[in-house]
Protein backbone atom coordinates (compact mmCIF):
# COMPACT_ATOMS: atom_id res chain seq x y z
CA UNK A 1 0.00 0.00 0.00
CA UNK A 2 1.30 3.43 -0.92
CA UNK A 3 0.33 5.49 2.11
CA UNK A 4 1.64 8.70 0.58
CA UNK A 5 -0.82 8.38 -2.31
CA UNK A 6 -3.68 7.26 -0.10
CA UNK A 7 -3.58 10.22 2.24
CA UNK A 8 -4.85 13.62 1.03
CA UNK A 9 -2.48 15.57 3.29
CA UNK A 10 1.06 15.11 4.46
CA UNK A 11 2.90 17.05 7.12
CA UNK A 12 6.32 18.64 7.13
CA UNK A 13 8.72 17.96 9.97
CA UNK A 14 9.85 21.03 11.86
CA UNK A 15 13.57 20.36 12.02
CA UNK A 16 14.13 22.03 15.38
CA UNK A 17 11.22 20.35 17.15
CA UNK A 18 12.83 17.16 18.43
CA UNK A 19 13.15 15.81 21.94
CA UNK A 20 16.75 17.00 21.99
CA UNK A 21 15.55 20.58 21.34
CA UNK A 22 12.89 20.53 24.08
CA UNK A 23 13.81 22.07 27.43
CA UNK A 24 12.84 19.31 29.89
CA UNK A 25 12.24 21.47 32.96
CA UNK A 26 10.08 19.50 35.37
CA UNK A 27 8.57 17.33 32.65
CA UNK A 28 10.79 14.26 32.93
CA UNK A 29 7.80 11.96 33.48
CA UNK A 30 5.96 13.35 30.45
CA UNK A 31 9.07 13.01 28.30
CA UNK A 32 9.72 9.43 29.38
CA UNK A 33 6.20 8.35 28.48
CA UNK A 34 6.33 10.11 25.09
CA UNK A 35 9.78 8.70 24.31
CA UNK A 36 8.38 5.22 24.84
CA UNK A 37 5.03 5.73 23.10
CA UNK A 38 6.72 7.15 20.00
CA UNK A 39 8.55 3.88 19.41
CA UNK A 40 5.69 1.55 20.30
CA UNK A 41 6.60 0.92 23.93
CA UNK A 42 4.65 1.58 27.11
CA UNK A 43 1.27 3.30 26.77
CA UNK A 44 -0.27 3.13 23.32
CA UNK A 45 -2.49 6.16 24.01
CA UNK A 46 -1.12 9.34 25.54
CA UNK A 47 -3.00 12.62 25.96
CA UNK A 48 -1.03 15.74 26.92
CA UNK A 49 -2.71 19.00 27.86
CA UNK A 50 -1.86 22.43 29.19
CA UNK A 51 -1.94 26.13 28.44
CA UNK A 52 -0.93 27.50 25.05
CA UNK A 53 2.79 28.00 24.54
CA UNK A 54 4.08 25.20 26.78
CA UNK A 55 5.35 23.04 23.91
CA UNK A 56 2.56 20.58 23.13
CA UNK A 57 3.03 20.92 19.36
CA UNK A 58 6.80 20.62 19.76
CA UNK A 59 6.41 17.37 21.69
CA UNK A 60 4.03 15.84 19.16
CA UNK A 61 6.41 16.74 16.34
CA UNK A 62 9.24 15.24 18.42
CA UNK A 63 7.30 11.99 18.71
CA UNK A 64 7.06 11.79 14.92
CA UNK A 65 10.77 12.52 14.52
CA UNK A 66 11.64 9.77 16.98
CA UNK A 67 9.29 7.29 15.33
CA UNK A 68 10.77 7.97 11.89
CA UNK A 69 14.31 7.60 13.24
CA UNK A 70 13.30 4.23 14.66
CA UNK A 71 12.04 3.09 11.25
CA UNK A 72 8.36 3.54 12.09
CA UNK A 73 5.74 5.42 10.11
CA UNK A 74 4.29 8.54 11.72
CA UNK A 75 1.80 11.30 11.00
CA UNK A 76 1.16 14.67 12.66
CA UNK A 77 -1.74 17.04 12.16
CA UNK A 78 -2.67 20.28 13.91
CA UNK A 79 -6.43 20.81 14.05
CA UNK A 80 -7.30 24.44 13.36
CA UNK A 81 -9.97 26.63 14.90
CA UNK A 82 -10.32 28.39 11.54
CA UNK A 83 -11.19 25.42 9.36
CA UNK A 84 -11.21 21.67 9.82
CA UNK A 85 -10.27 19.56 6.79
CA UNK A 86 -12.53 16.88 5.38
CA UNK A 87 -12.69 13.95 7.83
CA UNK A 88 -11.49 11.79 4.94
CA UNK A 89 -8.06 12.86 6.20
CA UNK A 90 -8.44 10.02 8.70
CA UNK A 91 -8.81 7.35 6.02
CA UNK A 92 -5.82 5.04 6.10
CA UNK A 93 -4.21 6.61 9.15
CA UNK A 94 -4.81 3.44 11.13
CA UNK A 95 -1.88 1.91 9.22
CA UNK A 96 0.60 4.41 10.70
CA UNK A 97 2.61 3.22 13.69
CA UNK A 98 2.40 6.60 15.42
CA UNK A 99 -0.35 9.19 14.85
CA UNK A 100 -0.30 12.57 16.60
CA UNK A 101 -3.24 14.99 16.68
CA UNK A 102 -2.75 18.47 18.06
CA UNK A 103 -5.56 20.69 19.44
CA UNK A 104 -8.18 17.97 19.88
CA UNK A 105 -10.59 20.48 21.39
CA UNK A 106 -11.19 21.80 17.86
CA UNK A 107 -13.32 18.82 16.79
CA UNK A 108 -15.78 19.21 19.68
CA UNK A 109 -19.32 19.68 18.39
CA UNK A 110 -18.43 18.81 14.78
CA UNK A 111 -20.57 15.71 14.24
CA UNK A 112 -18.82 14.50 11.10
CA UNK A 113 -15.39 14.81 12.70
CA UNK A 114 -16.41 13.25 15.99
CA UNK A 115 -17.89 10.21 14.24
CA UNK A 116 -14.95 9.87 11.85
CA UNK A 117 -12.43 10.16 14.67
CA UNK A 118 -14.30 7.57 16.71
CA UNK A 119 -14.10 5.12 13.81
CA UNK A 120 -10.44 5.92 13.16
CA UNK A 121 -9.68 5.50 16.85
CA UNK A 122 -11.11 1.98 16.87
CA UNK A 123 -9.31 0.95 13.68
CA UNK A 124 -5.99 2.36 14.89
CA UNK A 125 -6.30 0.73 18.29
CA UNK A 126 -7.07 -2.63 16.67
CA UNK A 127 -3.66 -2.36 14.99
CA UNK A 128 -2.03 -1.82 18.42
CA UNK A 129 -0.47 1.41 17.17
CA UNK A 130 0.36 4.52 19.21
CA UNK A 131 -2.01 7.50 19.32
CA UNK A 132 -0.71 10.71 20.91
CA UNK A 133 -3.01 13.70 21.30
CA UNK A 134 -2.97 17.17 22.81
CA UNK A 135 -5.46 19.83 23.86
CA UNK A 136 -5.68 23.00 25.92
CA UNK A 137 -7.66 21.15 28.59
CA UNK A 138 -7.97 17.65 30.00
CA UNK A 139 -9.83 15.16 27.76
CA UNK A 140 -12.76 14.91 30.17
CA UNK A 141 -13.24 18.69 29.83
CA UNK A 142 -13.45 18.75 26.02
CA UNK A 143 -17.04 19.36 24.88
CA UNK A 144 -17.22 16.19 22.78
CA UNK A 145 -20.85 15.35 21.99
CA UNK A 146 -20.40 11.69 20.99
CA UNK A 147 -20.39 9.80 24.32
CA UNK A 148 -18.35 6.83 23.05
CA UNK A 149 -15.63 9.11 21.69
CA UNK A 150 -15.54 11.13 24.92
CA UNK A 151 -15.02 7.85 26.81
CA UNK A 152 -12.22 6.73 24.51
CA UNK A 153 -10.34 10.01 24.76
CA UNK A 154 -10.10 9.34 28.47
CA UNK A 155 -8.55 5.93 27.99
CA UNK A 156 -4.81 5.59 28.18
CA UNK A 157 -2.52 8.03 29.93
CA UNK A 158 -3.32 11.71 30.51
CA UNK A 159 -0.42 14.05 31.32
CA UNK A 160 -0.44 17.76 32.13
CA UNK A 161 2.29 20.17 31.07
CA UNK A 162 3.15 22.54 33.91
CA UNK A 163 3.85 26.25 33.55
CA UNK A 164 7.54 27.04 33.95
CA UNK A 165 8.76 29.13 36.88
CA UNK A 166 10.79 32.27 36.13
CA UNK A 167 14.00 30.42 36.99
CA UNK A 168 13.08 27.62 34.61
CA UNK A 169 12.23 30.13 31.87
CA UNK A 170 15.72 31.61 32.21
CA UNK A 171 17.20 28.12 32.04
CA UNK A 172 15.04 27.42 29.00
CA UNK A 173 16.30 30.57 27.28
CA UNK A 174 19.91 29.56 27.91
CA UNK A 175 19.13 26.03 26.71
CA UNK A 176 17.42 27.24 23.52
CA UNK A 177 20.16 29.74 22.72
CA UNK A 178 22.77 27.02 23.11
CA UNK A 179 20.84 24.78 20.71
CA UNK A 180 20.81 27.68 18.23
CA UNK A 181 24.57 28.06 18.53
CA UNK A 182 25.05 31.12 20.71
CA UNK A 183 25.24 31.89 24.41
CA UNK A 184 23.31 34.13 26.77
CA UNK A 185 24.07 34.63 30.45
CA UNK A 186 21.71 34.23 33.39
CA UNK A 187 21.74 38.03 33.72
CA UNK A 188 20.66 38.45 30.10
CA UNK A 189 17.91 35.87 30.60
CA UNK A 190 16.63 37.72 33.65
CA UNK A 191 16.73 41.01 31.73
CA UNK A 192 14.62 39.52 28.91
CA UNK A 193 12.00 38.21 31.33
CA UNK A 194 11.82 41.59 33.02
CA UNK A 195 11.62 43.74 29.89
CA UNK A 196 9.92 41.56 27.29
CA UNK A 197 6.82 39.44 26.79
CA UNK A 198 7.08 36.45 29.10
CA UNK A 199 5.25 33.75 27.14
CA UNK A 200 7.54 31.11 25.69
CA UNK A 201 6.62 31.46 21.98
CA UNK A 202 7.43 35.19 22.13
CA UNK A 203 10.71 34.48 23.90
CA UNK A 204 11.69 31.87 21.28
CA UNK A 205 10.92 34.36 18.50
CA UNK A 206 13.02 36.95 20.32
CA UNK A 207 15.96 34.55 20.49
CA UNK A 208 15.90 34.27 16.70
CA UNK A 209 15.94 38.08 16.40
CA UNK A 210 18.80 38.34 18.92
CA UNK A 211 20.81 35.66 17.15
CA UNK A 212 20.48 37.47 13.83
CA UNK A 213 21.36 40.85 15.38
CA UNK A 214 24.39 39.39 17.17
CA UNK A 215 25.67 37.80 13.98
CA UNK A 216 25.13 40.95 11.94
CA UNK A 217 26.87 43.17 14.47
CA UNK A 218 29.47 40.54 15.41
CA UNK A 219 28.83 41.37 19.04
CA UNK A 220 28.08 39.33 22.13
CA UNK A 221 24.67 39.70 23.71
CA UNK A 222 25.42 42.09 26.54
CA UNK A 223 22.65 43.97 28.30
CA UNK A 224 23.61 47.34 26.68
CA UNK A 225 23.47 45.64 23.27
CA UNK A 226 20.11 44.08 24.16
CA UNK A 227 18.70 47.50 25.08
CA UNK A 228 19.80 48.76 21.69
CA UNK A 229 18.21 45.84 19.82
CA UNK A 230 14.92 45.99 21.73
CA UNK A 231 14.62 49.75 21.20
CA UNK A 232 14.79 49.40 17.42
Amino acid sequence: MNLAKQLPLQFEFRANQTFEDFFPGNHSEVLNHLLNASVGLGERQVFIWGLSGLGKSHLLQACCHRAQNAGLSSFYFSLSALELPDPELLTGLEMFDVVCFDNMEQIAGNTAWEEAFFNFFNRHRDQDHSLIMSANCAPNQIAIQLPDLKTRLNWGLTLKLQTLSDNDKIKALIFKADKMGFQISTQVGHFLLTHYERDLPSLWALLTKLDQASLAAKRKLTIPFLKQILSE
